[in-house]
């Protein structure tokens, strides 16, 4: 019986050692499995990057799908990330106006810490350096241009997309790319504008309760010193940082996603220069409306060559008007350039609306009388010409009122009676003028119709003349050549008065308004 009480004994204890050894086995191997799959950092100052770089990203330290963390030391509340923004432009194409946009190449460089990536506890002095393939291991912020058409990543992906991580965990993303972006331009004052085009950073996935962005302390706009622009010229940039609502009902600019979020722009002022339009627009247009008024140096009645000249200038400045307006959108507001464009079409039209008024008036085969040789009486009587004296004479009744019979200023109403071979006086009523402009006034008045102030003058041939304070009013005589080279010879001196008196109102409202 002691034999098998002494058996079982030693059978318990054998178990328990084999239980014992088990276990450590177990939690040895458990130990090596964990050293396997979450590496260690202990002998990091040997590792090379590749090596250093895989196990600080490892899925046991660092989740790339998880912002950096901070925590305010007072409050113990989780800080939003700061991510600082830079941008150098190397290129800026010029505005193309027709599709309002603009194209910009221009290195992109975030800067924001990570904690988890810091080395110099690790004896790591030097920075950790990659392309692409290190970024995609890393947490970054989702940043988009609000405003682009269309951007892509300069050269190849592997190699223009650089990545710097810092001993104290400071990560800089540095992207070389291109982008074409909208903007918004006013054309009131083409060409003579300036336009305001911005760039938009903004935070696509994080509002600003997790992340801020914001610009570099240090020149966070820079330019290449060589860059040149042709039809414009940079005057001046500024840069802003606000905040962008989106609701996700109506301003569906971050999609379902609500809240506020992080927004940077800078904007450039690009002043035109004008040097081109005042050679290809301007001063052609200038010769085109002179050259419509070689036109008044031409006869009224050479038709063919004056028409010829009026509508050859009209074709060629609506052709060269065309050829500025096809690079610009069709607006609906007024520009400067169309005044300018209405102006000269006015000015050449009053050309040919000129020669058709004179050459009308050359035509004419009855001579005009006028009250006074001035523009007022002229361009009157042209218009409504008044009926000869003898047709007035004819239609007087023997009731009306005595009427003046004779002209005023330097002419000399003169009488004759026509006789008959027998020596009567005929009694019709056939006076002539004749004009002495050095002879005086001689003044013949009816007594009370011009049937009887004929039968006086027929008997006594004698004029009275009376000096009275009432001058009846008094008339000559010019021919319709006259009066149609009188008017050109005006036009001659009035319609380049009035373009220069357009130019400077022009060139006033554009330089001073």
């Amino acid at each position: 019986m002691e034999n098998l009480k002494l058996n079982q004994i030693l059978w318990i204890t054998l178990i328990l050692a084999c239980s014992i050894q088990t276990q450590a086995l177990e939690k040895a191997s458990n130990e090596t499995a964990d050293d396997e799959d979450c590496p260690s950092l202990t002998n990091a100052e040997s590792l090379q990057q590749t090596q250093l770089i895989q196990r600080l990203t490892h899925v046991c330290r660092y989740d790339r799908l998880e912002r950096p963390i901070e925590y305010d030391t007072e409050t113990a509340k989780r800080l939003p990330i700061v991510v600082k923004t830079r941008i150098y432009v190397y290129f800026l194409q010029n505005l193309n106006s027709d599709l309002l946009q603009f194209k910009m190449h221009a290195l992109l460089q975030l800067r924001f810490q990570d904690k988890r990536l810091a080395t110099k506890d690790l004896k790591r002095n030097e920075n950790i350096l990659g392309q692409k393939h290190l970024s995609e291991r890393l947490w970054l912020p989702h940043i988009f241009f609000a405003n682009e058409r269309e951007s892509s990543i300069l050269g190849t992906d592997e190699k223009d997309v650089l990545t710097s991580i810092s001993p104290e965990g400071n990560v800089i993303i540095s992207t070389r790319m291109q982008a074409t972006l909208y903007c918004w331009m006013n054309f009131k004052k083409f060409p003579f504008d300036q336009q305001f085009c911005s760039t938009v950073l903004e935070s696509w996935m994080y509002n600003t309760s997790e992340l801020l962005l914001e610009w570099e302390q240090h020149e966070p706009i820079s330019f290449d010193p060589e860059m040149r622009l042709t039809e414009y010229n940079m005057a001046s940039y500024y840069h802003n940082t606000t905040v962008v609502e989106s609701d996700g009902t109506i301003n569906l600019r971050h999609g379902a996603f609500t809240g506020n979020y992080s927004s940077l722009s800078f904007t450039v002022n690009l002043k035109r220069e004008i040097g081109f339009y005042l050679l290809d627009y301007y001063l052609p247009s200038m010769m085109i409306v002179a050259i419509s008024w070689v036109s008044f140096w031409l006869q009224a009645d050479a038709s063919p060559p004056r028409i010829m000249l009026g509508t050859s200038t009209m074709l060629s400045f609506i052709t060269l008007s065309s050829s500025q307006s096809k690079t610009l959108p069709k607006v609906s507001y007024i520009k400067v350039s169309e005044v300018w464009f209405l102006g000269c079409t006015f000015f050449i039209f009053g050309s040919l609306v000129e020669f058709a008024f004179v050459n009308t008036i050359w035509r004419r085969k009855e001579n005009i009388e006028l009250k006074k040789v001035n523009s007022k009486y002229i361009i009157k009587s042209t218009l409504t010409p008044r009926p000869s004296r003898r047709q007035i004479g004819g239609s007087l009744s023997n009731d009306s009122r005595a009427r003046s019979c004779s002209s005023l200023d330097n002419i000399v109403s003169s009488t004759e009676s026509v006789r008959n071979g027998n020596g009567n006086v005929n009694q019709g009523f056939n006076n002539y003028l004749t004009v002495h402009p050095n002879l005086p006034i001689i003044k013949t008045e009816c007594a009370d119709t011009v049937s009887i102030c004929s039968e006086r003058m027929s008997n006594d041939h004698i004029v009275d003349v009376e000096d009275k304070k009432d001058t009846p009013p008094t008339f000559t005589t010019m021919t319709p050549q006259e009066i149609a080279m009188w008017i050109d010879r005006r036009s001659r001196f009035l319609f380049p008065t009035m373009f220069l008196a357009f130019n400077a109102l022009y060139w006033t409202f554009v330089y001073v308004l």
